[in-house]
């Protein structure tokens, strides 16, 4: 069977030219007569790319020499426990910004270990908007600011980066780390699941603030503390050495693509032309404020929810795989992040509009 469109929200598309390389290297890599998942995380060959990789991460987002960048496991949800472990002593207050699902079990994780403020909450609509920043109510005394720049389930979107206020802003970006410049310079703390933009799951970066390491609440698991982490180069233990090997060719390739202005540019291109077919027609909805839609995840419903069944088998059909929404929310999600090419967008749009003229 050939490549299909894949619209997952993760794991995810992985870019056919990273694939390729993949698929050259997996029987014998480089020349070593082994695969990459069978050599060990502290051999020569291993650390050369463990290095390059992390070089080619920091030249991408023009992370600053007071960052420290780390290569961990556990997933984004694990950074849930992790954050407040490291940034917060015990029964510390701490702020966060509830807009969706991951946000939503960032607080009930948080709240194992501190006191928290709950700034801001969009669930009086659905989670369908990011609240306006003047209604913010922030503590005088937090650890932290917590958000999630992008709510994978819900679709929306932070159109701007929250002020600091003096402590450390602390964010989530699983689904939008790589897909734009940032500012890494405002952020103590930036987390990420891989499987979205950057490689298989397994895999989670970490952008710290060195001056944020070594205040881990005594008791504290060795492997939750990023200080640990930061003194073994992310080797305390055996890392995912497949999923960090990808993430570098990932790297590489974005490089080659321009730099995450040019990602940024097609982003946003992808991204807009398939709002433009969902607001273009009566037949197909999408529930997110316009100013707060998200580039990465596009979630919209069909006018008659009982269609929904023939779309996703109608459109599976058509090499157009996992656009089935969220089950808590419902109707459909395209996920178009990095690796989905505009083809794939194009291709989407065209099913959609061919769908609506046969069952409109």
């Amino acid at each position: 069977m050939s490549r299909v469109f894949n619209f997952s929200a993760g794991p995810a598309v992985i870019p056919d030219p990273v694939m390729a390389q993949i698929k050259a290297d997996l029987p014998d890599w480089n020349g070593i007569g082994m695969s990459v998942m069978e050599v060990s995380h502290r051999s020569k060959e291993f650390i050369a790319v463990a290095q390059q990789a992390e070089l080619d991460f920091r030249e991408l987002l023009a992370i600053p020499a007071e960052y420290s960048v780390l290569f961990l496991q556990g997933g984004a949800t694990l950074q849930f426990a992790m954050a407040p472990l490291n940034l917060s002593s015990e029964g510390q207050v701490v702020d966060y910004i509830q807009t969706g699902s991951w946000s939503k079990k960032a607080i009930a994780e948080a709240r194992k270990y501190c006191t928290v403020n709950v700034v801001a909450d969009s669930a009086d609509r659905n989670f369908t908007y990011v609240p306006k920043e003047a209604t913010w109510e922030r503590s005088g005394d937090s650890a932290y600011l917590h958000y999630c720049a992008n709510e994978t389930i819900g679709g929306v979107e932070f159109p701007f980066v929250p002020r600091s206020d003096g402590v450390p802003l602390v964010c989530d970006m699983s689904s939008t780390i790589l897909s734009r410049p940032i500012d890494v310079s405002r952020f103590g703390l930036i987390y990420a699941g891989a499987q979205k933009n950057i490689g298989p799951a397994g895999l989670t970066l970490v952008i710290v603030r060195k001056d944020l390491l070594g205040n881990v609440r005594t008791g504290t698991p060795s492997l939750l503390d990023y200080a640990v982490y930061d003194q073994s180069d992310s080797m305390s233990n055996t890392p995912p050495v497949f999923a960090w090997y990808v993430a570098g060719l990932v790297f590489e390739y974005l490089k080659n693509l321009g730099g995450l202005d040019s990602a940024a540019m097609i982003n946003q291109r992808k991204a807009m032309k398939l709002y433009a077919a969902i607001d273009a027609s009566e037949f197909y909805s999408n529930p997110v404020a316009v100013e707060d839609r998200s580039w990465m995840n596009v979630p919209f419903v069909l006018r008659d929810a009982d269609l929904d069944a023939r779309f996703l088998t109608e459109s599976f059909a058509a090499n157009l795989t996992n656009l089935k929404g969220h089950r808590s929310v419902g109707g459909m999600r395209a996920s178009i992040y990095n690796a989905m090419p505009e083809a794939g967008v194009d291709a989407l749009i065209e099913f959609m509009h061919g769908f609506e003229k046969t069952h409109g």
